[in-house]
């Protein structure tokens, strides 16, 4: 299933530059991992080393959070959008 996953600025990097790349997978986790085979090191800016969604960086699917939905088994159908945002913290 493909689906789009909108880049944030400081993950850009990893995609030679790229706002939104196309990956495969029928949830999260098959996403992530099918992104990572493509732009190598992507994933561990995204998950832990404990395999968890990194505190500070929100994943959406569509319009809803993936931490109120399935997390990293969140489904992700065939043309779904997904949003990787890192928190932004300041005063």
């Amino acid at each position: 299933m493909a689906v789009s996953v909108r880049i944030p600025t400081i993950l850009r990097s990893y995609t030679g530059g790229a706002s939104e790349v196309t990956a495969e997978g029928g949830t999260l986790a098959e996403v992530l991992d099918h992104l990572d085979a493509a732009y190598p090191g992507i994933r561990g800016r995204v998950v832990d080393e404990a395999g968890d969604l990194r505190r500070f960086v929100n994943v959406y699917v569509g319009n809803d959070d993936v931490r109120f939905l399935d997390n990293l088994t969140t489904a992700t159908p065939d043309g779904a959008q997904i949003s990787v945002i890192p928190a932004v913290a300041g005063g």
